[in-house]
């Protein structure tokens, strides 16, 4: 363990420990021969400013929380990549923390983040969330909150979002062309807010277009439920010609389902996904999907940050746009 302090360093040098400190920070009253001195002594002594003194002296962590449902998610884990990215280029830590969807331990997770001091926090809410006490006591504290992925319902708060209605959309468009009739639409947890609004955009398209599709929607938990779901459905006698999924986690579970049937794709089954951009690819022919990028999410978000940290930001919501990518499963 490094011990090396300011003290020491003005003892080995004989001059005070302000004049360190200045040194340190080339501070123009300190001549240039001083601090080369302090800084060549400073390397050699591998000197580190001890971290929990700085933050109690200028109440300024540079550390940014960020929380999720959970980290093994490929969507997640490309959001944090890139929000950590962006931090280190910046010169800020980042704390990560997982909630396992449960809004009791996101509840403690806030109170450590609070506990840490960070400057601000990324927050993807649980499907559960209804106090949002522990998120005011941020904003009390002078700590921005940026929402991302699933975002309260309250529109007055920081938050990046991807163009979920768009997506959707998108993917309609794209099922439209194909001319199949009967379609399946898998949904996750109700109690997102990206369900409702990818359902609902779903649901509207097809009634806006008159176009005499049966769309029947079932909403599945994870992809094991999605696997079970769809054996279910590909097993009946109407079975549908075309799966959409609005997600990568549904994805796989559908595909799975879809591969333990021997059905080809797209002769026999259509497959068509909202997705990060990665599960996709690992199928043939690969899967056609609305791109909804957590990288990219992850840039936006930052730069919202930055925005709100500084007291520059007066916009409340950003949107990542979608893109559709073709694949050969349609």
């Amino acid at each position: 363990m490094n011990n090396t302090t300011l003290k020491k360093i003005a003892e080995t040098l004989g001059c005070s420990i302000s004049t360190v400190s200045r040194a340190l920070k080339h501070h123009p009253d300190i001549s240039v021969k001083t601090r080369e001195k302090v800084l060549e002594l400073a390397q050699t002594l591998d000197y580190e400013p001890n971290a929990f003194a700085v933050h109690l002296r200028t109440q300024n962590s540079k550390v940014i929380g960020l929380m999720v449902p959970f980290i093994y998610n490929q969507f997640y884990e490309s959001f944090i990549a890139s929000v950590e990215e962006e931090s280190r280029k910046h010169g800020f830590a980042l704390m990560i923390l997982q909630t396992a969807n449960d809004p009791a331990i996101e509840a403690e997770n806030l109170k450590l983040f609070r506990q840490n001091r960070v400057m601000g926090l990324f927050a993807c809410i649980t499907a559960n969330t209804t106090d949002f006490s522990g998120f005011r006591k941020m904003n009390e504290q002078n700590i921005p909150v940026v929402y991302f992925d699933n975002v309260p319902k309250d529109h007055n708060t920081y938050r990046v979002c991807l163009a979920d209605e768009r997506a959707a959309t998108l993917a309609g468009e794209a099922m439209l062309q194909t001319g199949k009739k009967n379609i399946v639409a898998l949904f996750g947890d109700p109690g997102l807010s990206i369900t409702t609004n990818r359902k609902n955009a779903l649901e509207e398209f097809f009634r806006s277009k008159l176009a005499g599709v049966q769309l029947t929607a079932y909403h599945a938990a994870n992809s094991e439920v999605a696997e079970k779901t769809t054996l279910q459905i590909l097993k009946a006698a109407n079975k549908p010609e075309l799966i959409f999924c609005m997600s990568d986690e549904l994805l796989i579970g559908a595909m799975k389902a879809i591969q333990q049937l021997g059905l080809k794709i797209p002769d026999q089954i259509g497959v068509i996904s909202i997705s990060n951009g990665f599960i996709p690819q690992l199928y043939h022919p690969r899967i056609t999907y609305i791109e909804t990028s957590g990288y990219k999410l992850g840039k936006l978000a930052f730069t919202h940050m930055m925005a709100c940290i500084s007291g520059a930001s007066a916009v409340k919501e950003l949107v990542q746009e979608s893109l559709l990518i073709k694949g050969g499963s349609l």
